[in-house]
């Protein structure tokens, strides 16, 4: 699912909310098979819950001290108490998948954008949550590295990977989103298939701003 809107429309803070790193006000909040009543949750069950997403920022949000691969078996030592040893070579098949193959050494201060960003989306992959959610990420990448992680991304969603993306990119949401969600001022304007919003929108202020982008 793609979320789209123009800037300060609430589309990072719905997505934050969904993991509470913000905290919702009111309403409830299901992923898999793990309901929260932000009313009368506690402390315990948003730990537990946290735990069902993993989420890809906007500035990477690496461990500057750590390398590439560390980055990635840290994840799974901390978040799902695996052993060093298993979780360095879990996070060697990673670094391979996401096409950073030699990279292993390298600290964050070294690789471009792309690729810290492929290396915080490789973090997530290892943690094999049942959602990933993307806060815009590639706002802060050159142009020139844009593509790399798009195409990362298009290829977890071919494998049935769950996401929520919440991107600028109205082109790759178009090819890569099942659904496709238009925010404006903190309310769901618009719900539909990338067909219904993207292509033939019949919401006009949708149409604006797509005429605005395009």
């Amino acid at each position: 699912m793609s979320i789209i809107g123009p800037s300060g429309s609430g589309k990072s803070t719905f997505l934050r909310c969904l993991n509470y790193l913000e905290e919702p006000t009111r309403g409830r909040v299901t992923i898999g098979d793990t309901v929260v009543d932000t009313s009368s949750v506690h402390r315990k069950e948003v730990v537990k819950f946290r735990r069902k997403s993993s989420m890809i920022f906007q500035s990477y949000n690496l461990f500057k001290n750590k390398t590439a691969l560390e980055n990635i078996a840290e994840a799974l030592i901390v978040v799902r108490k695996i052993d060093g040893k298993q979780a360095v070579e879990r996070a060697g098949k990673i670094m391979k998948k996401i096409g950073l193959e030699g990279k292993e050494d390298s600290y964050p201060t070294q690789l471009s954008g792309g690729q810290q960003q492929r290396v915080g989306i490789g973090r997530a992959m290892a943690l094999e949550t049942d959602v990933i959610l993307f806060d815009e990420p590639t706002s802060a990448l050159d142009p020139e590295l844009v593509g790399e992680v798009l195409e990362l991304i298009k290829s977890l969603a071919e494998e049935g990977r769950s996401m929520i993306i919440v991107t600028h990119e109205m082109k790759f949401a178009r090819e890569v989103s099942d659904r496709v969600v238009f925010m404006e001022d903190g309310i769901i304007l618009a719900e539909g298939t990338p067909e219904e919003i993207l292509v033939s929108p019949k919401n006009k202020r949708i149409e604006a701003f797509l005429g605005k982008i395009s």
